[in-house]
């Protein structure tokens, strides 16, 4: 697998090309580990060139969610296939993977993720002063 890194601001870009598949699970896990190590937090991962995903690469992409939501990040996929979007739509996975055929769509997710959150802690905090 050939892994393309690209910076937008502040978001990470992947273009992936060849297979998420068992024998290139190591080389992304590792490249997903690396930069939410160097603080990234907001990713976008470009499957336009993935010919193929098997279970354990739909298994790393569940983990490269995971591990961003402990460290309070995103991922967004981006140009998933037919094949690939029914694959997350037989495993239920469509509610927790936001996906998009537009690049600049999805950067500006992002943006209105923060203001949701923002608006969410403010409506919180609003509640906790009315007790």
């Amino acid at each position: 697998m050939n892994i393309i890194e690209r910076t937008l601001n502040d978001v990470i870009v992947l273009d992936l090309e060849g297979n998420l598949a068992l024998e290139s699970n190591a080389q992304f896990r590792k490249h997903v580990a690396d930069i939410i190590d160097a603080g990234a937090r907001k990713l976008i991962v470009n499957m336009a060139r993935v010919k193929y995903m098997d279970s354990s690469g739909l298994g790393e992409l569940i983990s490269c969610y995971t591990t961003l939501q402990r460290v309070s990040g995103r991922i967004k996929l981006l140009h998933l296939s037919d094949r690939l979007q029914y694959l997350l739509a037989i495993t239920k996975l469509t509610s927790v993977f936001e996906t998009f055929d537009s690049e600049p769509a999805a950067v500006a997710s992002f943006a209105r993720d923060l203001k949701e959150r923002s608006q969410l802690c403010g409506d919180k905090q609003e509640g906790e002063a009315q007790l």
